[in-house]
């Protein structure tokens, strides 16, 4: 899938976005905890297998981000993420998306999009792309060392802790701003 740039867009004219898709579900993370010295406390863990998929993407240079919440990973899944992140890039825009080589990224299958660029990262580099941290942020502070009662609960979870997350001031542009990104 080879994708080249608009010939009439200026670098300028250039938004950087980081994308990648996370699975929250019953058998969630588990993190280190406040204890008492000597200590062990005892978290849950379930063993149900229901999940949802959270799809996320930001641009750093604006602090901003679009996040959807589906029942499964696929292609389908993933043209419906890049028509969101499509309607929020500014009309005088174009929006090059950095993702991983995920068979649903990589397919001809996801459509074109006058405003949109893909552009794979190497394969297995994941610490290129800072979504990855944005992953690790949830996880930490909203998702971790709990239990959800079905899909709906793992469904509002996850849209509460995206909300929290992207509506704290200037909380993208701190974690994922790259100093290698420069327009």
């Amino acid at each position: 899938m080879k994708k080249r740039l608009p010939n009439k867009v200026a670098l300028t004219d250039v938004e950087v976005w980081f994308q990648d898709e996370a699975r929250i579900g019953q058998q969630g993370t588990l993190t280190r905890v406040w204890a008492k010295k000597g200590t062990r406390p005892r978290l849950t863990r379930q063993r149900q297998y229901e999940y949802a998929y959270v799809f996320g993407a930001v641009c750093a240079a604006r602090d901003t981000a679009v996040g959807l919440i589906m029942p499964r990973v696929n292609t389908a899944s993933m043209h419906l993420h890049l028509q969101h992140i499509s309607a929020v890039v500014p009309p005088d825009k174009h929006a090059v998306i950095v993702l991983d080589r995920a068979s649903w990224h990589m397919t001809d299958k996801l459509g074109k999009f006058n405003n949109i660029t893909l552009l794979p990262l190497p394969p297995a580099s994941p610490e290129l792309n800072p979504q990855e941290q944005v992953w690790q942020q949830l996880r930490n502070r909203y998702l971790a060392n709990r239990t959800y009662e079905d899909y709906d609960d793992i469904v509002n979870t996850c849209s509460d802790a995206w909300n929290n997350f992207i509506n704290e001031k200037n909380t993208i542009r701190n974690l994922c701003h790259r100093d290698w990104v420069q327009l």
